[in-house]
């Protein structure tokens, strides 16, 4: 349960603001992090950032990951090339929260371009919290894999 504790965070150009904010909040949760980059504001490929961050979870050196960019499709769409990896576009906490609960997801991706800084925290702040509700839920997650 400990592993839980250590978030992964990951943006590019457009998230990286919103990473060095999250890496804040989540620190004053009482959770620690492993920064995968960007570390500015100036122009990078999101999955030089999303492919680390997908593997340190996918093999539990990291409990979760948050990335962010624009819109959060292409940090998402990297993410989940890996097996392992269940990464949700989260616009507001309460797709944060059935992320979680229904599809027992282990990355959020926030779309910067389209919530407030503060919405940001709060999608964070749910998906952390929110317990996997599993049952009924296990038989369709365990379908998501490719293999």
């Amino acid at each position: 349960m400990e592993t839980l504790k250590n978030i992964a965070l990951g943006a590019d150009h457009a998230g990286y603001e919103y990473k060095e904010a999250l890496k804040n909040y989540i620190h004053e949760l009482g959770y620690t992090s492993k920064d995968f980059g960007t570390h500015s504001n100036e122009s990078v490929d999101y999955p030089d950032f999303a492919h680390p961050l997908a593997e340190a979870v996918e093999s539990k050196a990291q409990g979760f990951g948050i990335l962010i960019c624009g819109s959060a499709n292409g940090v998402a769409i990297t993410a989940n090339k890996h097996q392992g990896i269940r990464a949700a576009i989260c616009w507001n906490k309460e797709v944060a929260a059935l992320a979680r609960q229904h599809n027992n997801a282990n990355v959020v991706c926030v779309p910067a371009r389209f919530v407030t800084i503060e919405e940001a925290k709060e999608i964070v702040k749910t998906f952390l919290a929110t317990a996997y509700e599993g049952g009924r839920h296990d038989n369709r997650v365990n379908k998501i894999s490719a293999c």
